[in-house]
């Protein structure tokens, strides 16, 4: 049965609108489209997947009955913005966990791009087509990771690549743009990424830039050499020709608090010199990964095998405590009560707990000999995940401030009780819109959305999505910008965000009245140069 609704008039057309027939309407909403632009009222037609037309009213508009809606959303006067696009996530073998994806889809996440930090399916045609017949419920776009193309020609040598090599991986990497991957990634601070030098990655990069990719990349370092990884970064995206996307932009390490001011300066100036560039950024003041970045680099070559070997030797333990040592005496730190594990497979009863705690758990004398010990063990068995805490707010609100910067989670498909994950994984953009626009003001509203939503789709070439516009897909989140609110804590972790209404993954329905409805219409998005998607 349809619904027979009057038509709602845009102010500035002078003739009547034809009658429209639309699978969804979407009424009384205040309209943020994703320009930055205030919102206005207005009333949204969906048909098959697109928003069809957007229709600005008053108040007091009235409806004549020419308009015919198999379905109705009242939106009550509730914020309708576009689906928030994340952009640097690690979905990669997490997709299957939970295709509903529901720590992004309640926090308003419709759209994903994964194989960040240069960690991604080589095959980029074969995962592409893996995720549209998985039939997620949020939209996944792919980058080509330069660690994995790396790994697929060198393993995990710590050594320059010879001239076969080095073409080799360019196939990699052209291949996997034709295949539909959205740019490169680097994660300069894994293995075996932080092997390679500049040159290395400006070839890789070049093969992106011919497909009109981007290049993102985990500098090789964000803390006391982070000027010289930032213009690093500046330098691969100058000679290659291509945008530069700069991940979780932060400071680590209290001896760099502050330093943001510096940082940004970096950034806008190659902005004002010509360079497409941006940053992303996640709004806390931890981070997370793995623990074996604790270890000096050159003990990570090769395999697992290989590392075990070299942790047993008594002159390497010895060079990696006082490795940790110098760490901790640059943090100004006399324990390792800032690296938190996440996730031990091995022992789960070290989730949650810091290096500090696991090693005085054990027995052990409190001492960072001892600590670091732990460390070696940890990596030893396989390695961990763990959440380090070390930046500053006032670097994080200072970053957040800057115009082109993207909210990201740097986050996975979490599943619930699963280890003591970063809680950006489920709450990151509720965050913002709680913490730093309605409590703290650091950043206007419609600033935010913008964000989440355009700057994202143009940084990453994404089409058609990131704002509500006539001919659009229609990925759209409704919520009451007073009550949104992420519950995700670093002690307790696994807590959906509460306040999205309605979320719509193109055009339908996937979160209704704040619950998972179990609609899995995401897509499987293809990069600008694309070839072929068969």
């Amino acid at each position: 049965m349809k619904f027979l609704l009057p038509l709602l008039l845009l102010p500035l057309l002078a003739f009547s609108q034809p009658p429209i027939e639309c699978d969804l309407l979407i009424t009384n909403g205040r309209i943020v489209d994703g320009t930055g632009n205030g919102w206005y009222r207005g009333s949204i037609a969906i048909h098959q997947g697109r928003i069809q037309a957007i229709y600005r009213t008053s108040p007091n508009n009235t409806v004549s009955p020419t308009i015919r809606a198999k379905q109705i959303i009242d939106a009550k006067q509730l914020i309708v913005a576009p689906g928030f696009i994340d952009v640097h996530t690690h979905l990669e073998g997490d997709e299957i966990k939970d295709p509903e994806a529901k720590n992004f889809i309640y926090d308003g996440v419709t759209t994903c791009i994964t194989g960040n930090c240069g960690s991604s399916n080589v095959l980029v045609a074969n995962y592409l087509r893996w995720v549209d017949s998985l039939q997620t419920s949020i939209n996944i776009g792919t980058l080509i990771g330069h660690n994995d193309v790396r790994k697929a020609v060198l393993g995990r040598a710590n050594r320059d690549a010879t001239s076969p090599e080095l073409q080799r991986m360019e196939s990699l990497v052209e291949t996997a743009m034709r295949e539909g991957a959205v740019g490169l990634s680097t994660g300069l601070i894994y293995i075996p990424g932080t092997y390679s030098k500049t040159p290395e990655i400006v070839a890789l990069a070049k093969q992106a830039a011919k497909a009109g990719g981007v290049y993102a990349t985990h500098m090789r370092d964000e803390g006391d050499s982070v000027t010289q990884a930032i213009e690093e970064a500046l330098t691969i995206g100058r000679e290659a020709g291509l945008p530069v996307e700069i991940s979780h932009f932060k400071l680590s390490g209290q001896q760099n608090w502050g330093r943001s001011k510096q940082t940004l300066a970096l950034v806008e100036q190659a902005r004002q010199q010509g360079l497409e560039v941006a940053i992303d950024q996640y709004p806390y003041t931890a981070s997370s990964t793995s623990i074996s970045t604790l270890i000096p680099d050159e003990i990570l070559a090769d395999g697992q095998d290989s590392i075990r070997a070299r942790l047993q030797r008594p002159s390497v333990r010895n060079y990696v405590t006082t490795s940790i040592e110098k760490r901790l005496k640059k943090r100004g730190l006399k324990h390792l009560s800032y690296a938190v594990i996440a996730s031990f497979s091995k022992d789960s009863t070290y989730n949650g707990k810091s290096i500090e705690e696991i090693n005085l758990m054990k027995g052990n004398k409190h001492k960072v000999k001892n600590e670091a010990e732990v460390v070696m063990d940890i990596v030893s068995r396989g390695g961990a995940s763990a959440v380090f805490h070390g930046m500053g707010e006032e670097d994080v609100k200072r970053i957040l401030q800057y115009p082109f910067n993207m909210i990201a989670s740097d986050a996975s498909i979490r599943v619930l009780n699963a280890g003591v994950p970063h809680p950006r994984g489920y709450g990151t953009n509720a965050r913002v819109l709680a913490k730093y626009v309605r409590e703290e003001k650091v950043i206007p509203l419609e600033e935010a959305i913008r964000r989440m939503t355009s700057l994202p789709a143009q940084q990453f070439r994404i089409e058609s999505r990131g704002l509500l516009l006539p001919g659009y897909y229609a990925d759209i989140v409704i919520f009451d910008e007073s009550k949104v609110q992420d519950l995700s804590t670093f002690d307790k972790p696994h807590a959906y965000t509460v306040g999205f209404d309605y979320v719509l993954v193109n055009g339908q329905i996937t979160v209704d009245k704040g619950i998972h409805t179990g609609k899995r219409a995401g897509k499987a998005l293809y990069g600008p140069g694309t070839v072929s998607k068969n």
